[in-house]
C-alpha cells in the first residue's frame, strides 16, 4: 500500500470486496467499502475506471436496430449488497464459541434434544480442545470416514477464509473424511435431463457464447420460462439481468413470461403473462410440439440433419404410443393454460425467431421429474432450428461458471481469472466416500446401505449418471460426526424435517457448526464456532460472473472482527493446533503468502506486477479485441453439425436419448423419449393424484425476492417491505403466502391473516398476501426463511417451507432436489389459540427488525 493510499480522505478509507453471497470463491458484485472510525460507513459500486483509464479496459458496445447497449463503468450492485453492512452488525451475530448445555462428551450426549436445548458460552481453547478430542475419538473408533464434512454452497464468497470446506485440509491430514456432494440444485432439470439431449457439460444448459449480441440483432420473442430476472440474479449477477430486460424491450423484442406467479420480472417487463400450474410445463411443451407437427410448422430439414430419434418422439406426441394425443385441449386440463393460448404461442413461435431465457431455471427446474421439461425445452428449440440467428437458450447470470468462455453470453473478456492457489475450499478428486446432499438424511437414518447413480457435482460429465455408487463405500464407516460450515440444510434443500430427524439420530455423536449468525442448522449443533464476515478479514478475490468486466481484487480487512469471531480458515487452524497439525494445515504460509499465491495463479501476473496490484488493489480484465467475431450459441452446430457435433452419443440433438436407453431401459420416470409424468413410483405430487383431495394446492417456492436463499432474513430495511414480510395480528413478521382471491374467499382468508401450509411431512406458518399475481389453485411462498421451530422436525413459525418439501429426489435414478411444485393444504390459523398451545415457541425474545433474537437460544453463564 502506498503512502498516498494510507492517507484518509475526510477520515474515510475505501476497501474493495467481492460481495457475492452464494459462490465458491468467485461471484459478482464487486464493491467499494467506505470505513470511518472503524465502522462500515457505506457500500458503493466498484468504479472500474477509478484506477484504470477507460481506454485500457476496451469497454464493449453492442449496436443493434439503431440503438446501443454498452458496458457501464461501475459494477451494478443489487439491493443485497447495499444492505450488507446491516447483516454484519446484526444482533444475531455469534460472537463467541458455544456448547449445547446438555451435551456431555464424557457422559450423556442427548442427541434427541438438538434443536430444543440452549447453549452456554465457552472459550476458544475449550471449543478447539473439544472438537480435537472428538475427531481423535471417532477416527480411532470408526475411522476418518465417520466424519461428514458439510462444506459447500450458500455462504459468503471467500477465497482463503472458508469458501466452504476448510475442514477438508485438516481431515486429509487425519486420513480422510466423507464429503457431502452438492447436487446441481439450480440446474436439476438441465443436469438430469437436458444433458441427455444436447450434452452441454458442465451443468446441462446451452452454449452461451455471444448470445446477447445475437439476440439483440435477431430475436423477435423471448420466453422467460419459470424465470424472474428481477430477483434470482441479485445475489450473484447484480442488476445486469434487469438492465438486459429493459434493453430487449427497447429493441422491440416481445417478452413472454410462462410461470405460475406474476413475478417481479413479469410485473415490470412482460408483454404477456401465461400462468401455468407448477410442475406441469411438460404438458404445455408437448402440446406445442403437437401443434407444430400437425400444422407442419417445424423445421423438417433441420430435424432430419441435426437430430436423432424424432420419429419415436413424434409417435408419443401424436398418441401412437399410449393412445393419448398431446393436444392443446389435453394440456389445458393439466396445466391450466387455455388451448387457444397454447396454439397462439406455438404459432407465433413458429413464425418468429425465438429464444428462451432462464436464471439457471428457478422453481421450474427444481421439481418432481424436472428432467422432463428440461429435455422437452431443448427439443422444442431443436424443432425450430436451434442455432439459427436469434434462436437459443439464454442464461441470464452465473455466466462464466466453471471458467468457460462459452458460458458467457456477454462480450468475451481477455481472460477468466481463477482463485486457484489461494483457494482453501473443497477440491477434486472426490474422496473415497461421499454422499449426495439430497441423500444425507436417508443415509444417516437407514439401517441398510443406500445406492444411487452419479457423483452429482454439477461439473461431472453426464456419463457419470450411469455409474452406481453406495454408502457406506467399501472399507468405509458410517457417519458419526458432522462438521459444517454451511448450516442451512434445513432451509435451503429438500426434506428439511427429515434432515432434522437425522441430526437428532443417536448415530450422530457430535455436531459442529461454524457460522457468523445464530440461525437454521446452528440450532441443532453441539458446538458452535463464531465466524466473521468478509469485512473482518483480509482476502484475495475474483469476480468472473459480473456485468461488464472480470475483476481480480486484493480484499483488505475493513473492520476488526466482532467479538471473538474468526474466519473459517482460522477456526479450523485452532483445532489443528490442538491436534499438533498446525504447520501441516497452514503449510507454513501466512495470509500474505496465500494472497500472493492467488495472484500468481489467477492469470494476471504477466499483466500487472504484484506491487502494482497491491497498490491499486484491483485489476480489471479488458474486453477481448475480437469478441464480435465469436460464433454465437449453437451457430457452429447449426451451420455444420458434422464438423461441430454435440457431446451426445450420436453427436446430434437426441429426441431419443441413447445413453438413457442403454443404461436405464426400464426407467418409467426418465424414459429415452421425454414424457409427461404426473406421478409415479417416486412422487405423487399432482392434482391428478388422490393425495390432492387432502392437499388441494400446488406450492411454488422460488428463490426469494428479499434474501439470498437463507441469508439476509434479518435485514431490517427489507423486513419493512410488505412483500418481504406480512405483519400478523400478534406483531410477528411472517413469511408471505400469496393466495389468489378466489381461493382466499373460499378459505375465509384475508391479507394479514396467519395461515398454515401443511402436508404429511409437517407444517409451517405464513402471512396471507391475497393477490391476483398468483393463479388459482396455487400458493406461493419463497424458500429460505429463517428457522423458528415450533416443534423441531414437525412445525415452524418462520415459514421455512423447505422443511415440508418432498424427501425423495428428482426421480428414481436422479439424486436431485425437489423444492417446488408439490402438494400442500392451506388453512387460516387462530394465532391466540396457537400461542397458548405452544407458549415456549411463541414467547422467544423477538425483534420485528431482526426476527428471533440471539439470546433466545443461549442460557446465562454461571460463575
Amino acid at each position: 500500500m502506498t503512502e498516498k493510499d494510507t492517507k484518509l480522505q475526510n477520515g474515510v478509507r475505501t476497501y474493495y470486496k467481492n460481495l457475492g453471497l452464494c459462490s465458491f470463491a468467485f461471484g459478482s458484485n464487486s464493491a467499494e467499502i467506505d470505513v470511518k472510525d472503524g465502522k462500515i460507513l457505506r457500500i458503493r459500486p466498484l468504479r472500474y475506471n477509478r484506477k484504470y483509464k477507460t481506454e485500457q479496459l476496451r469497454p464493449w458496445k453492442i449496436k443493434a436496430r439503431g440503438k446501443t447497449f454498452e458496458a457501464p463503468m461501475k459494477s451494478l450492485l443489487s439491493p443485497f449488497n447495499y444492505v450488507y453492512k446491516k447483516r454484519t452488525y446484526s444482533p444475531n451475530r455469534i460472537l463467541y464459541p458455544m456448547k449445547r448445555v446438555d451435551w456431555d462428551p464424557e457422559g450423556e450426549r442427548n442427541p434427541q434434544n438438538r434443536g430444543k436445548s440452549k447453549f452456554v458460552r465457552i472459550t476458544w481453547d475449550e471449543a478447539a480442545e473439544l472438537i480435537a478430542k472428538e475427531l481423535k475419538r471417532v477416527c480411532e473408533k470408526y475411522g476418518p470416514t465417520s466424519v461428514l464434512v458439510q462444506g459447500d454452497g450458500h455462504g459468503e464468497t471467500k477465497t482463503i477464509h472458508g469458501p466452504h470446506g476448510c475442514q477438508i485440509r485438516l481431515m486429509e491430514l487425519l486420513g480422510g473424511y466423507t464429503i457431502q456432494a452438492r447436487q446441481p440444485d439450480s440446474w436439476e432439470g438441465w443436469y438430469w435431463g437436458a444433458k441427455h439431449v444436447w450434452g452441454q457439460d458442465p451443468v446441462g444448459q446451452g452454449r452461451q457464447a455471444n448470445l446477447i449480441k445475437d439476440i439483440s440483432e435477431n430475436t423477435q420473442m423471448i420466453l422467460f420460462w419459470g424465470c424472474d430476472p428481477e430477483t434470482t440474479p441479485l445475489a450473484w449477477g447484480g442488476l445486469q439481468a434487469s438492465r438486459l430486460c429493459f434493453w430487449f424491450t427497447e429493441l422491440g423484442i416481445k417478452s413472454i413470461y410462462i410461470c405460475p406467479d406474476l413475478n417481479y420480472g413479469a410485473a415490470v417487463h412482460a408483454d404477456k403473462w401465461i400462468p401455468v400450474r407448477p410442475n406441469t410445463d411438460a404438458a404445455l411443451q408437448l402440446a406445442i410440439a403437437y401443434t407444430w407437427i400437425t400444422e407442419d410448422t417445424y423445421d423438417k430439414d433441420y430435424v432430419a440433419t441435426h437430430t436423432h430419434g424424432f420419429d419415436e418422439f413424434k409417435k408419443y406426441v401424436l398418441g401412437e404410443e399410449d393412445g393419448v394425443p398431446k393436444t392443446p385441449k389435453w394440456a389445458e386440463d393439466i396445466c391450466g393454460v387455455p388451448a387457444r393460448v397454447i396454439k397462439a404461442l406455438a404459432r407465433k413461435w413458429a413464425r418468429e425467431a425465438t429464444s428462451i431465457a432462464h436464471n439457471n431455471g428457478g422453481s421450474y427446474i427444481r421439481s418432481c421429474y424436472a428432467h422432463e421439461p428440461g429435455r422437452l425445452e431443448v427439443i422444442l428449440l431443436g424443432m425450430q432450428g436451434l442455432g439459427k440467428p436469434g434462436q437459443g437458450q439464454l442464461k441470464l447470470f452465473e455466466w462464466q461458471l466453471f471458467s468457460l468462455h462459452d458460458q458467457n453470453p456477454m462480450p468475451r473478456r481477455e481472460i477468466i481469472p481463477s482463485p486457484e492457489g489461494a483457494y482453501q475450499g473443497f477440491t477434486f478428486p472426490v474422496p473415497k466416500q461421499f454422499i449426495p446432499k439430497t441423500l444425507i438424511p436417508k443415509a444417516i437414518l437407514s439401517d441398510e446401505p443406500i445406492i444411487w447413480y452419479g457423483i452429482t457435482y454439477a461439473g461431472i460429465p453426464k456419463e457419470d449418471q450411469f455409474v452406481q455408487y453406495k454408502y457406506p463405500a467399501e472399507g468405509c464407516s458410517e457417519i458419526h460426526m458432522i462438521w459444517s460450515d454451511s448450516p442451512c440444510w434445513s432451509t435451503c434443500w429438500n426434506g428439511g424435517n427429515m434432515w432434522i430427524e437425522a441430526l437428532r439420530s443417536p448415530k450422530i455423536e457430535c455436531v459442529v457448526m461454524q457460522h457468523p449468525w445464530m440461525e437454521n442448522d446452528c440450532l441443532f449443533a453441539d458446538i458452535i464456532l463464531p465466524i466473521n464476515t468478509k469485512f473482518e478479514e483480509e482476502d484475495f478475490g475474483v469476480d468472473v460472473l459480473g456485468d461488464s468486466f472480470n475483476v481480480v481484487l486484493y480484499e483488505g480487512q475493513c473492520i476488526q472482527p466482532l467479538g471473538e469471531s474468526k474466519s473459517d480458515y482460522e477456526a479450523v487452524a485452532e483445532v489443528a493446533k490442538k491436534l499438533g497439525l498446525y504447520e501441516e494445515y497452514t503449510r507454513g504460509k501466512s495470509i500474505e503468502d496465500l494472497i500472493k499465491d492467488g495472484y500468481k495463479q489467477s492469470g494476471i501476473k504477466d499483466r500487472i506486477s504484484y506491487e502494482e496490484f497491491r497498490e491499486k488493489e484491483y485489476y480489471v480484465v479488458p474486453t477481448a479485441e475480437d469478441w464480435e467475431n465469436d460464433e454465437p450459441g449453437f451457430s457452429p452446430f447449426y451451420k455444420d453439425p458434422e464438423n461441430n457435433p454435440l457431446d451426445t452419443p450420436t453427436g446430434k440433438l437426441e429426441f431419443y436419448s441413447v445413453g438413457l436407453a442403454e443404461n436405464f431401459p426400464d426407467d418409467k420416470e426418465r424414459p429415452p423419449v421425454p414424457h409427461w409424468i404426473p406421478y409415479g413410483e417416486t412422487h405423487q405430487e399432482s392434482l391428478l393424484h388422490p393425495r390432492s383431495q387432502k392437499y388441494p394446492f400446488l406450492i411454488v417456492s422460488n428463490h426469494p425476492r428479499w434474501r439470498c436463499h437463507a441469508q439476509l432474513d434479518d435485514i431490517p430495511w427489507f423486513r419493512e417491505i410488505p412483500t418481504c414480510k406480512v405483519k400478523g395480528p400478534d406483531g410477528y413478521l411472517y413469511e408471505p403466502v400469496w393466495i389468489n382471491p378466489v381461493d382466499a374467499k373460499a378459505l375465509g382468508i384475508k391479507s394479514g391473516d396467519v395461515v398454515k401450509i401443511y402436508n404429511d411431512r409437517g407444517w409451517v406458518l405464513g402471512g396471507a398476501y391475497v393477490t391476483e399475481r398468483i393463479m388459482p389453485g396455487v400458493v406461493y411462498q419463497d424458500h429460505g426463511a429463517r428457522l423458528d421451530p415450533i416443534l423441531p422436525g414437525e412445525a415452524d413459525r418462520g415459514g421455512a417451507n423447505n422443511l415440508i418439501c418432498p424427501t425423495n429426489t428428482t426421480s428414481k435414478n436422479c439424486a436431485g432436489e425437489v423444492t417446488s411444485g408439490y402438494l400442500v393444504g392451506v388453512e387460516k390459523v387462530d394465532i391466540e389459540k396457537m400461542k397458548k398451545q405452544y407458549p415456549e415457541a411463541f414467547n422467544r425474545p423477538y425483534d420485528p427488525y431482526y426476527g428471533v433474537r440471539f439470546e433466545a437460544w443461549i442460557t446465562e453463564v454461571k460463575n
